[in-house]
């Protein structure tokens, strides 16, 4: 996530600049051949390629309204755990009186989180992290769960026997959450908790379980390929269209300018058609990097930082004063 004002103008050149590169390649071929070769049969009309421009900007726009309602549902999904994980940090303080069990829940509720946030950090096909420009543009921020493993994370929370089942499991913060019930059950047994108390906090861990799926569902199923597909081809139909698109119509003002420009105004095609091409191409790579909210991107939801907050909230709940320190933004990127 972005934590400033706004990506400054150099940002966000460096984060696009291949695609001028590729506009400016693409551009001056037609130039080159209608202006030098004279090969003026190949200026298509304006008609067809505005046409096709404007199927492109309902595809893109289309595209980008998607991909913003994932990130937002992304975004509402952790807003829920954060606030049902401090309702359970005062349940567990609230309802045992014995603050050793307060703590192996609360703490317990920890490894969840960090399991949660590092099975959504796997990188999956087709995500877009990976990609030259994002990759870049990764070199600028940090990513927590790049930095250490889920293992020596997860000691700070379980205690070996318990860390050890945990690591061997398929979906480890699933097993996690199973144990929590585990436990709960074994204080009901024991007579330490009545049976509504076991309800409701059963209940809390059915909402855990239901955060957590839908956060699931985001990961796991990508945006439609064949929108996303389809999207980039016209987009790049369009801009190599364009500018043969553009040729006899900057070939027309020749009749209506004085001066060094007079009769070379086809020339002008470049910075025009660069500059729109660019403005497609970059709403379309701005669709793509907010198609997947937890690959580990510079939209990302910062699930790292509500983790952290979460775990310096609950804490606070057990009077601990020694707490984590907060996550801080690296060039205005936080995740």
């Amino acid at each position: 996530m972005h934590a400033g004002s706004q990506y400054t103008f150099k940002e966000f050149i460096f984060w696009t600049r291949r695609n001028i590169y590729k506009a400016l390649l693409i551009s001056v071929v037609p130039v080159v051949l209608y202006e030098v070769a004279g090969q003026k049969w190949i200026a298509l009309p304006w008609t067809v390629v505005g046409l096709l421009g404007t199927a492109t900007a309902f595809t893109v726009g289309f595209k980008n309204t998607q991909t913003y309602n994932r990130a937002w549902e992304a975004r509402q999904i952790w807003g829920g755990i954060l606030n049902s994980s401090r309702m359970w940090g005062v349940m567990c303080r609230d309802f045992f009186d014995n603050s050793e069990v307060t703590k192996l829940l609360v703490y317990r509720h920890f490894a969840w989180l960090t399991a949660f946030r590092y099975q959504l950090r796997e990188r999956k096909p087709w995500e877009n992290r990976g990609k030259p420009y994002n990759e870049e543009y990764s070199r600028l921020y940090t990513i927590p769960e790049n930095d250490t493993s889920l293992e020596a994370e997860l000691a700070k929370y379980l205690n070996p026997a318990e860390l050890k089942a945990t690591l061997q499991a398929k979906n480890k913060s699933v097993q996690i959450m199973a144990a929590q019930s585990a436990a709960l059950k074994q204080l009901l047994d024991g007579k330490q908790i009545d049976t509504l108390t076991f309800l409701e906090m059963e209940r809390m861990i059915k909402e855990f379980y239901d955060h957590q799926g839908k956060a699931e569902r985001i990961k796991n199923f990508p945006y439609p390929r064949q929108f996303a597909s389809s999207n980039t081809y016209f987009i790049r139909l369009f801009s190599i269209l364009l500018p043969f698109g553009m040729l006899r119509e900057f070939d027309k003002l020749n009749d209506s300018v004085e001066g060094i420009m007079k009769g070379h105004m086809v020339w002008m095609v470049l910075p025009f058609s660069i500059l729109i091409s660019w403005f497609f191409t970059t709403l379309d790579q701005i669709g793509e990097g907010t198609e997947n909210p937890f690959e580990g991107s510079a939209n990302d939801i910062p699930i790292s930082q509500m983790s952290r907050t979460i775990e310096r909230d609950m804490r606070e709940m057990l009077g601990e004063t020694e707490l984590p320190e907060p996550l801080h933004p690296k060039n205005n990127i936080i995740l």
